[in-house]
């Protein structure tokens, strides 16, 4: 283990970074602060906003006229001509998170963590990103950041990847550890699209600020089994959660066929039983956000209606 005196579910529980609060708390010190009685909080990745052409601001005030209480941004190093100009919602690294963060305070808005997608198996581009998504996640309040181990290299093994994998995520645990900010593992690509692929890259590195960042849309259509008893197994490590539903046509065209997808439909408009998925998470007696991951304005307006109405 590295260097903590936490193990990996105390950590999760007893770890609050700045002023956005807590993905994953004891239950009794969240709902003295929260609008609601519910252990289920609601959120939205910043990918609802993607084909609207705004940014990241824009987004941030439309969550919080929907209702979410909390928003996922996406992070990228350097610059791009999209988000510079105001036409897409990725926030750089480069900015000062602490803008990022009074954006969202100003709104009445939470980030439940940041979408820092990285492929694990290449370290010389996954290690430092990683690394400064943790320290801009830590300054910007956020308590996790969500990756997955990302395409691999054409040419390496299976071996190969999965010490590359463990090299990338030692590197960024000892950081996520001494900010207190936890990475959370997403079931998307080649090895983590099945339940025993994904436990094996939570088991390469016996950190306790690594933790599981679970997606439902995902994990169907990776074609890995019932998704509700892979969700049982995760549940006690979960520090964030994509809340994806699947199209009954996408289900149909590409399950088995890929590992994952950037959106879903509505939640509630495809396959997923979400009475089901939330009954499961309750069990946990933790908060825990639900980050809707959908492409439009009006596929997350539906979404909220829908989730909050079973909450």
């Amino acid at each position: 283990m590295l260097n903590t005196n936490l193990g990996r579910r105390e950590f999760i529980t007893k770890t609050a970074v700045g002023t956005s609060g807590i993905i994953l708390a004891p239950a009794a010190s969240l709902l003295a602060n929260s609008k609601s009685k519910s252990m289920i909080k609601l959120g939205v990745n910043m990918e609802f906003v993607r084909h609207h052409d705004k940014p990241f601001e824009w987004g941030v005030k439309k969550a919080k006229e929907i209702g979410y209480e909390y928003v996922e941004p996406m992070v990228h190093m350097g610059r791009e001509l999209l988000s510079e100009a105001g036409y897409f919602h990725s926030v750089s690294m480069y900015d000062d998170p602490l803008m990022i963060r009074e954006i969202c305070e100003s709104n009445g808005i939470r980030i439940s963590g940041l979408s820092s997608h990285t492929p694990l198996c290449k370290p010389e581009i996954s290690v430092e990103y990683l690394k400064m998504a943790i320290r801009f996640a830590a300054e910007l309040g956020a308590p996790v950041v969500n990756t997955d181990e990302g395409p691999k290299p054409a040419w390496t093994t299976k071996e190969m990847d999965y010490t590359l994998m463990k090299y990338t995520l030692t590197e960024a645990a000892r950081v996520a550890e001494r900010h207190k900010v936890s990475i959370g593992l997403e079931p998307h690509q080649q090895y983590s699209k099945t339940p025993d692929g994904l436990k094996s890259i939570y088991n390469l590195v016996d950190s306790p600020a690594i933790g599981i960042n679970y997606d439902t849309g995902n994990a169907y259509l990776g074609g890995g089994g019932d998704i509700y008893e892979w969700l049982e197994s995760v549940k006690n490590h979960l520090v964030h959660f994509h809340a994806k539903d699947i199209s009954v046509q996408q289900g149909k065209d590409e399950r088995g066929k890929v590992t994952g997808t950037p959106v879903g439909c509505a939640c509630g408009d495809g396959v997923v039983d979400w009475k089901r998925v939330i009954d499961i998470v309750k069990t946990t007696n933790r908060e825990v956000v639900f980050s809707v991951e959908c492409g439009t304005v009006p596929d997350a307006i539906r979404s909220f209606e829908y989730l909050s109405r079973l909450l």
